[in-house]
């Protein structure tokens, strides 16, 4: 049986892995799991899912079959296998380390030691290590490895990259075979009883096809053999997605929070909620998610003519929280004063190459980067901010082809096609396609607004990059050859801005022991609170509003009071927060104090402003 999230994470580690890029994450479950971490994979890009699946056959020995893409459901199938195969491959490691014995230095053995010490099962560890050797002990131990389990093989679909592909006679396929609900499907079609994570919002239709797939609902008084994880920016979004999902009978295993800007991919800003008092909501209202969803489920098992469990009732999501987390203070803030039951921790594993696929330049730049050199963007097609790397191989390739008057890229992959301003099908604002016709449009290469357009960048297929040079080399290594010359792929990376204080490459151990305080931080002490990064980008984000504003334009002027207000509240909150709180070890707590006396200052200076202070006093 799957043991949900709720019950995962305080056994075993108070931490997992999200996410990252298409491809940067693309196999960390086979890296990861055996140790009782969780991670998540994309299903965005199956073609790459297809090419580390035969790398990693390859590397074992074992038999491979590409999916022929004539098949009509090719995306979903390769999905399916990939997920099976990571399953059945995380199945063996267990397998194998719980056969080992309990002794000094074996895998076994360290697979309790990075357990956090919260962790029921290593206190277990711990008083079997005092038991004398004999029956009784030998019993212990078989009990204690009998409790050993993974951690969660989880896939992140982003709600909106539901592309409808272009059949072969021009026509756009059935909805039902659009890129998110194939990927649902072979998520949901596999042996691996993981979590399907959702995020950038509500797809209706995408989340009415998670009611074809029994394996979402319980059996009895038995839990979903497979979990919903829903990403969400604060507790209404909260509120809104469960009630969606609940009325069609669908359990949330878990909220997962994240920083609308201290976190690496696609910016989605809030209207000036900060994360502290976000986690703080969830921390006094979850009971509020239990009692509403719970009556919705029951009805909705009724009218589907569902077994019902009175056990049901009692289910409870997991709460976890993500976004520029980078000592082991916040993570202690995160689970002891505001009781969320795991963080994400995603940018410092890029450091860790026992965690993490990425080409060794990239993995490079990243350890080598300072302050300032990530910065939110324009560059995604989707039309959302997106954090970048300044000086990545994506971004020089960019502007080489700029500068040489060829701008936009050829769109090998496509699944970001959105744009219908040229065509009747959909294309990508990064495309050659259309950036050659934009920019004719506005004048020319030379025009002012020309560059605004070019920015763009091919991310469905650069944020993969990185992992496919990896998978060149990996599989060079594997025949006996040389390692092949780098073919310079242009490398989107979106790491978030905490990356900058970790400067070289970690250990999986390091990593562990930094998150739970074991060994002295590999962050300076100067390195700003996670709470006080997000609010000077919340600072400058409102500086950008501001400047942006037009007085005589009534929606743009009440978003910008919407934010000054919503940001005003939430200092308050800090400032209270502030008053009654001392700083934990390692905690820079002193940052957050100077971030919260930055922002009131310019909140002030902005209401004197005797042009503000016309608009708001509408």
């Amino acid at each position: 049986m799957p043991i949900s999230n709720r019950l995962v994470y305080p056994r075993t580690h108070r931490f997992l892995i999200p996410v990252m890029g298409t491809g940067h994450s693309i196999d960390t479950p086979l890296r990861v799991a055996r140790w009782g971490i969780s991670s998540v994979i994309s299903l965005v890009d199956d073609v790459m899912i297809e090419q580390v699946h035969r790398l990693h056959c390859q590397r074992r020995g074992l038999e491979f079959q590409a999916v022929s893409p004539r098949e009509p459901k090719a995306r979903a199938e390769r999905i399916r296998r990939y997920l099976d195969f990571l399953f059945d491959q995380v199945q063996a490691q267990m397998a194998d380390l719980k056969a080992q014995p309990f002794a000094p230095g074996s895998d076994k053995t360290r697979w309790f030691e990075l357990l956090p010490e919260s962790s029921p099962l290593k206190a277990e560890y711990r008083a079997v290590l005092k038991m004398d050797q004999g029956a009784s002990r030998d019993l212990a131990e078989a009990d204690l490895t009998a409790k050993m389990e993974p951690g969660s093989i989880d896939a992140n679909i982003m709600t909106k990259l539901d592309r409808r592909p272009v059949g072969p006679d021009g026509a756009l396929s059935d909805p039902r075979l659009s890129d998110a609900k194939l990927a649902l499907e072979g998520f949901a079609l596999s042996r691996n009883p993981g979590n399907m994570v959702f995020s950038a919002g509500i797809n209706p239709t995408l989340y009415g096809v998670i009611e074809e797939f029994p394996d979402f609902y319980r059996q009895g008084s038995a839990e979903a053999a497979k979990g919903i994880i829903i990403k969400v920016s604060d507790f209404r979004s909260a509120l809104t997605q469960g009630r969606f999902l609940a009325k069609k009978g669908l359990e949330i295993r878990e909220f997962r929070i994240e920083s609308g800007l201290n976190c690496g991919g696609h910016a989605f800003a809030s209207d000036g909620e900060l994360l502290g008092p976000i986690v703080d909501a969830f921390r006094r209202e979850r009971h509020r998610l239990r009692e509403e969803f719970g009556k919705m489920v029951k009805t909705a098992y009724q009218k589907k003519g569902l077994e019902w469990s009175d056990a049901a009732e009692s289910h409870e999501a997991a709460v976890v929280v993500q976004g520029g987390l980078g000592n082991a203070a916040e993570q202690r803030r995160m689970i002891e004063d505001f009781g969320m039951d795991a963080t994400g921790w995603g940018s410092p594993f890029l450091l860790v190459p026992e965690a993490t696929p990425i080409d060794d330049k990239t993995r490079r730049m990243l350890a080598q980067a300072v302050e300032g050199d990530v910065y939110v963007a324009d560059s995604s097609p989707l039309g959302v901010k997106f954090n970048n790397l300044r000086g990545s191989t994506a971004d020089v390739e960019l502007w080489k082809r700029f500068d040489e008057g060829r701008p936009g890229s050829a769109c090998p992959k496509g699944y970001l096609v959105t744009n219908t301003e040229y065509t009747a099908t959909p294309i990508c604002t990064a495309s050659k396609e259309y950036q050659t016709r934009k920019i004719e449009e506005v004048g020319g290469i030379g025009s002012p607004e020309a560059r605004k357009i070019a920015v763009k960048e091919c991310i469905c297929h650069q944020l993969g990059n990185g992992a496919t040079e990896y998978i060149r080399q990996e599989t060079a290594k594997l025949k006996g050859e040389s390692a092949p010359e780098s073919r310079n792929l242009p490398v989107s990376i979106c790491p978030g801005p905490n990356i900058v204080w970790f400067d070289r490459y970690y250990s999986l151990q390091e990593m562990i022991d930094h998150i739970y305080g074991r060994i002295p931080s590999l962050v300076p002490e100067r390195r700003p609170h996670c709470f006080a990064a997000e609010l000077d980008m919340y600072l400058e984000f409102f500086e950008k509003l501001c400047e942006e504003t037009h007085p005589e334009n009534a929606k743009d002027v009440q978003k910008l009071d919407t934010f000054r207000v919503n940001l005003a509240a939430n200092l308050a909150w800090y400032r209270q927060w502030l008053s009654i709180r001392s700083a934990l070890e390692t905690e820079n707590i002193t940052s957050l104090r100077e971030a919260v006396e930055r922002a009131e200052l310019r909140l002030l200076a902005v209401q004197e402003e005797s042009s503000f202070g016309a608009m708001a006093g509408r």
